[in-house]
């Protein structure tokens, strides 16, 4: 997995069954075996997606006595998402230039083709 903090949120991000258990935590902190409940995997499995996503900054691990609760962190996921709308932004402005492009050319195309008072005599 690539090293800096945008790559692995992504990586983390790319496997449906670690974005569920991040939903799950979104709703409350949760111990391994609340989280691997809906999967068909073994605890091994889960504990495995999870330390993907303590790595990628995503999930942290508290210890209250025998209960070891994992929480959602969603710094990562802040980080992650301005960085997307940046891109956004710029997506968006091209489709606005190639929308006023557009009915620019379609203003001109229409007075080009109504007929005037000279036409047709």
């Amino acid at each position: 997995m690539a090293e800096d903090p945008l790559s692995k949120v992504f990586a983390a991000l790319a496997d449906p069954t670690r974005r569920a258990i991040l939903a799950r935590l979104a709703r409350g902190e949760a111990t391994v075996n609340e989280l691997a409940e809906p999967f068909e995997m073994s605890l091994q499995a889960v504990s495995k997606h999870l330390k993907v996503l303590e790595r990628a900054g995503l999930v942290s691990r508290g210890r209250d006595a025998q209960w070891r609760p994992c929480r959602l962190r969603t710094e990562p996921l802040e980080g992650a998402s301005a960085w997307i709308e940046r891109y956004k932004d710029v997506q968006t402005d091209r489709m606005d230039r190639l929308a006023a492009e557009i009915d620019r050319i379609r203003a001109g195309t229409d007075r080009d083709q109504a007929p005037g008072p000279e036409r047709g005599h």
